[in-house]
């Protein structure tokens, strides 16, 4: 796909489309909206009236997160996209949905890990020694983080390697060697080492400032994201004190653009790296009125409702399986004047809506959000009051 002069009326099929998979809708952009816009109504309509889906113009480019696998080809490193099914890897030099800035980095990286004899790893004989490259930028600051994913601590010639990277491309931030023994393709290990700049990137997004390390979850499209979070905020109705609990709240984007504006919230989260995150952004935003919890979202709501706590807000966005039963039933018992979902698979928020139904929610607002496009996912922002109260 190409965007053609930023045209998204035009449209021309991505020769990678059948062989790459990271697409999944080979159509013009504004028959994929209508696509999804006609999906969101077959399966919320229900629920109540299903705002129109909001697009992105241009929708290309969008892509803050790059992971790419490499492979030898006439003796030279080629770049390409990973396929789980076959195990392979199809070659690709540049991906419309990526940020522009990425190819010219994949590209210096080709040709440096070539010159250094840098072999990519092949994990059905086991030799090479570079499993991929991760590239993350921050829309809001410009920053730049290049990761090199190796499948052991020896790095040849890193310094000359990151002196010669930083040369071709001067905008990089930091560059990181991570280590992963693991032959479980595209997935970071334990162990950083920190070759150049501070190993993290920082993130302006909604007035707030967010710090980035190579495994931090932080969303891909800054773009749409910022419409997404505005409409969380604006469905939370968030004002000077009001009571926020931020359900699955990762590195605690959400809940802390909502203590910038004057909310009391508290964050639960299962993974402690995220949680960590959380408390050195909240930090770096210089707030004191959001606080972090390390736990299981379900176990802990449920023992608020049995100590009785009460929340004007409760803002949840659970991974793509959906929120439980129980988690759900234990929100009712907190008894709070709103709740405010977001659902990254409408599949699961169409069962978990209709539990809330049974439980005296009614949905008030239902709000699309296109984040991914080119691709069947479809971000969702619910609003959910009390019946008796919509």
């Amino acid at each position: 796909m190409t965007d053609n002069n930023n045209n998204r009326k035009q449209y021309r099929r991505c020769p990678c489309f059948k062989r790459c998979g990271g697409c999944q809708l080979d159509m013009p952009y504004e028959k994929q909206i209508q696509w999804k816009q006609d999906k969101a109504i077959r399966m919320l309509s229900g629920f109540c009236k299903v705002h129109s889906i909001a697009a992105m113009d241009p929708p290309y480019n969008y892509r803050n997160k790059v992971q790419t696998v490499y492979k030898l080809s006439g003796g030279r490193v080629a770049s390409g996209v990973f396929q789980s099914s076959s195990r392979s890897v199809t070659f690709v030099d540049k991906c419309s949905l990526e940020d522009k800035r990425a190819w010219e980095i994949i590209g210096a990286l080709k040709k440096l890990f070539t010159s250094f004899r840098i072999n990519p790893y092949d994990e059905r004989t086991g030799k090479g020694l570079l499993r991929h490259t991760l590239i993350r930028i921050a829309d809001g600051t410009g920053e730049i983080m290049v990761v090199l994913v190796t499948k052991g601590p020896i790095l040849p010639a890193k310094r000359n390697f990151v002196r010669a990277l930083l040369k071709a491309c001067p905008d990089i931030t930091t560059v990181v060697h991570n280590i992963n023994p693991d032959r479980m393709p595209l997935t970071l290990g334990e162990r950083n080492i920190v070759l150049y700049g501070s190993g993290k990137i920082t993130d302006e997004l909604c007035g707030c400032r967010f710090i980035i390390s190579p495994a931090s979850f932080y969303q891909v499209n800054p773009v749409q994201t910022r419409v997404l979070y505005d409409t969380v905020v604006t469905a939370a109705d968030i004002k000077q004190g009001t009571r926020v609990l931020d359900a699955y709240c990762g590195v605690g984007t959400i809940g802390i653009i909502c203590a910038k504006q004057g909310a009391s919230v508290v964050g639960v989260e299962s993974n402690k790296s995220a949680v960590k995150d959380a408390v050195t952004n909240a930090r770096l935003n210089k707030l004191d009125n959001i606080s972090f919890v390390c736990a299981d979202a379900t176990q802990m709501m449920g023992e608020l409702a049995y100590r009785g706590e009460s929340f004007d807000v409760i803002i949840m966005d659970p991974p793509r399986a959906g929120s439980t039963q129980e988690f759900i039933s234990a929100v009712a018992a907190v008894s709070p004047k709103r709740v405010v979902y977001v659902s990254c698979r409408i599949e699961s928020l169409e069962r978990d809506l209709k539990l809330f139904r049974k439980l005296g929610y009614k949905a008030q607002l239902i709000q699309p959000v296109d984040m991914f496009p080119h691709t069947t996912g479809i971000e969702t922002v619910v609003l959910l009051k009390k019946a008796k109260e919509s």
